[in-house]
């Protein structure tokens, strides 16, 4: 921190006192002391007046004179009517001037060193005028620079009895020697035997003080949050200033006293299969290291690192009390931390009956699908990809054909939708055949002779119903299609009509047989003609279509008309 001066002359000047000998009749006045930072320029004024006003001596001598602590005086100046002069070989040669003013004369010191703090004396001789004397004590003073503060860079243990050093303070190279004061979070700390002790180190350089101040203080855990600082005062001028260092924050070692242990991960629930991260925490400092146990088997310390335990993947047989202590601390310590870990789960589905099952046409069932787990379930029934119940049971009543398939209960957790499983049964619908399309009655037709005529038969069943065909009155016909699933069968014929058909679908399989009849009534093919004349017109046939293979022709004749059908 610089001075607050000017660079030239800055002179503090006390209370004046009166210091004048009863030599003769002179009044002289200098004041007490003057203050003057190291390296500026001091005056000291000397002001005098002869009480005789209405003689005035005609020859005054004005001397200066210097005295250090323990030492003579010394002439530094000499100023008479006639001349004025420094001595030489002194202190001051060079470095004073002396100025006469109208109360008196002025002393100037320049480039003011510490060893001028003396007393300096003004000298007034009138001769029979009468003499006097005076004095000033100049005061120097040297602001230190600013505090530097270093704390201990090991932590400080709140277990030990005696105070432990904290900080030092260092204030370098002021005058006359500052002063140092220890704050924590602002409020001074004062020498406390059993607590606070300031140790104190001064040394001196070229004239200017250094003091080191060490601060040994009995730390508590709350202490981790406090904050230390010194603080240098030191005199100047006409006043007395403070400089403030920078605070700093020590570190302390406490036991651990609570100790607490939680999931770090995974959030939410647990499931099994999880990678399980558990922490522990304590208050102590430093961190300690923590050993890990469950309740269950507590004398079994578990397989850990530092603070941190991790169990993967869980299964459900390690749920449980964990708990945590530091390493070091008995089993039975109350200082430890507890958690209660849940490993949720969900086994796989059993689908009761089992895999497959067969029924009848026209009976029920009843299916179940139960997944054992340790949270509310919910359960939907699938078949081909479409819902068909929900719970854990499902009820087939009446069953038909349509029945048979693939039916899949799917189970999940709600509040823990990773959990899920499934499981299946297949149903199949046993009876005998089925024909599509009823057999109520006999299928009747009517085809021309010589015409193809398609004749399908569908049955379903299960086993898989065996189709054959009885056909009389037709000896060209042969199976043009055949297609079968599980339980579906059917069969395309293609019989040609020569003649009355009668022809009979038989479905079969172990449950039974089905017939299913058909009956084709033929229609002769008919052709009419007319006597043939060359003269005939043949009308464009572009009205007419042709439909079903048969080809029309009109023909006019010479007052006849003749219609041919072709087949």
């Amino acid at each position: 921190m610089s001075p607050m001066h000017g660079p030239f002359v800055l002179l503090f000047l006390h209370v004046s006192l009166l210091s004048s000998s009863a030599w003769a009749k002179v009044s002289l006045n200098m004041n007490e002391s003057a203050e003057v930072y190291l390296g500026d320029s001091a005056e000291i004024p000397c002001h005098y007046s002869f009480t005789d006003t209405d003689n005035e001596p005609s020859f005054v001598m004005i001397q200066w004179f210097v005295r250090g602590v323990g030492s003579s005086r010394t002439r530094i100046y000499y100023f008479d009517n006639k001349q004025n002069m420094a001595d030489s070989n002194t202190d001051y040669s060079g470095r004073i001037n002396v100025t006469k003013t109208q109360q008196g004369t002025l002393l100037t010191i320049q480039d003011v060193q510490l060893s001028d703090e003396r007393e300096f004396f003004c000298q007034v001789n009138g001769l029979a005028a009468g003499s006097a004397e005076g004095k000033t004590h100049l005061k120097v003073f040297a602001p230190p620079e600013s505090p530097v503060i270093e704390g201990v860079l090991t932590g400080i243990s709140v277990t030990k009895d005696v105070p432990s050093k904290v900080a030092s303070c260092e204030a370098k190279n002021g005058f006359p020697k500052p002063n140092i004061t220890w704050y924590k979070n602002g409020m001074p700390l004062e020498s406390t035997p059993g607590h606070v002790n300031v140790l104190i180190l001064t040394w001196e350089s070229k004239g200017l003080y250094s003091v080191q101040s060490t601060l040994e203080y009995k730390v508590t855990k709350e202490d981790k949050d406090s904050h230390f600082s010194c603080e240098v005062s030191f005199f100047v001028p006409g006043a007395i200033r403070t400089v403030e260092s920078s605070s700093i924050n020590i570190t302390v070692h406490y036991p651990t006293t609570m100790v607490e242990l939680w999931k770090e991960s995974p959030q939410g629930l647990v499931k099994e299969g999880d990678t399980v991260e558990l922490r522990c925490q304590g208050d102590g400092n430093p961190p300690p290291s923590f050993i890990f146990s469950r309740e269950q088997d507590v004398d079994k310390d578990l397989d850990s690192s530092g603070d941190t335990l991790i169990l993967s993947p869980v299964s459900r047989k390690e749920s449980g009390i964990y708990q945590c202590r530091t390493r070091g601390s008995d089993r039975n310590t109350d200082v430890k931390g507890e958690m209660q870990l849940t490993v949720h789960y969900l086994d796989p589905a059993v689908v009761v009956p089992k895999e497959s099952e067969f029924m009848l046409r026209g009976e029920d069932l009843t299916a179940s699908c139960n997944a054992l787990s340790s949270l509310k379930t919910s359960t939907v029934w699938y078949k081909n990809g479409q819902q068909v119940g929900k719970g854990n049971t499902l009820h087939l009543q009446d069953a038909t054909f349509e029945t048979t398939g693939e039916y899949t209960c799917e189970v999940t957790v709600p509040s823990l939708p990773a959990l899920h499983t499934s499981g299946s049964v297949h149903i199949i619908v046993q009876g005998s055949p089925q024909l599509v399309g009823g057999v109520d009655q006999e299928v009747q037709m009517e085809e021309a002779t010589g015409r193809m005529v398609n004749l399908s038969c569908e049955a379903r069943g299960h086993p898989p119903p065996s189709i054959s065909w009885s056909i009389i009155g037709s000896q060209n016909w042969y199976e043009v299609a055949s297609r079968a699933n599980e339980h579906m069968t059917q069969s395309v014929v293609s019989v040609k009509v020569t003649s009355d058909v009668s022809a009979q679908c038989n479905a079969s399989n172990d449950m039974g047989t089905e017939v299913k009849a058909f009956s084709i009534k033929a229609i002769p093919r008919v052709t009419t003609t007319t006597p043939f004349s060359p003269g005939k017109i043949v009308v464009p046939a572009s009205p007419h279509k042709r439909t079903g293979g048969e080809k029309k022709s009109l023909l006019m004749l010479k007052g006849f008309f003749c219609l041919t059908v072709h087949t």
